[in-house]
């Protein structure tokens, strides 16, 4: 087994592209592994924080007329993005969406979605086998169980995948705290989906004595 390791190993905004699998009704009826509002807020939050890195995002659903509409958590972040609709459970099987993975000409593949232990485990070891590299986001996925979750995730790891939380994968991207390109809309995010962490930098500012021009600029 090769170990992930080195620089090249982590995560890069201009080298990432997120694909969302299955964030639907359905899915969500039958999970157990974490709660339902674990995983549409993750979801949400992994979805925005690409937009905040400008990471180009895949949405992509099953069956939607019967399995339910993606999550308008995530839907409404891209509003003009069209939902590629499959009838495959390895969505790696459904060349609409590979084709659109592959125009974005990146290599690093984050992917999340319900379940773990089908629609996310499959396109996952199947894209590994063809050499990608793969990120699964793990609390912006979940299974029937916690056991077939965390079998997934097992199976996932022992074929290579990469496995982090959408915090780590932002963080990741993010990188350097000089670097502020993506910095206010990274807070933003942070404030709405991990409030101990967004608000601990309010709370950073105040003590600072950030002065109040800075922060209402910053929408604060």
């Amino acid at each position: 087994m090769s170990f992930r390791n080195g620089l090249d190993s982590l995560l890069r905004p201009e080298d990432s592209v997120l694909v969302l699998i299955d964030h639907q009704p359905f899915q969500l009826a039958n999970l157990h592994s974490h709660t339902a509002h674990e995983v549409v807020n993750n979801a949400a939050a992994l979805t925005k924080t690409a937009k905040a890195f400008r990471v180009p995002t895949i949405i992509t659903s099953v069956i939607a007329d019967r399995g339910g509409l993606v999550f308008s958590q995530i839907t409404d972040v891209f509003p003009h993005q069209e939902v590629i609709d499959r009838t495959t459970l390895n969505t790696w099987e459904d060349k609409n969406v590979v084709d659109v993975v592959k125009a974005t000409g990146r290599k690093q593949l984050i992917i999340a979605g319900l379940y773990t232990e089908i629609c996310v485990a499959m396109p996952v070891i199947h894209a590994l086998g063809e050499g990608w590299d793969v990120t699964v986001v793990a609390d912006a996925c979940g299974g029937v169980t916690v056991e077939a979750h965390e079998r997934a995730i097992q199976r996932m790891l022992a074929a290579g995948a990469n496995v982090m939380t959408w915090l780590a994968v932002a963080s990741e991207w993010q990188r350097d705290h000089a670097r502020t390109e993506h910095i206010l809309e990274f807070v933003d995010v942070l404030k709405e989906h991990e409030p101990g962490s967004g608000i601990a930098f309010l709370w950073e500012q105040q003590l600072l004595n950030t002065p109040v021009e800075t922060l209402q600029s910053s929408g604060f």
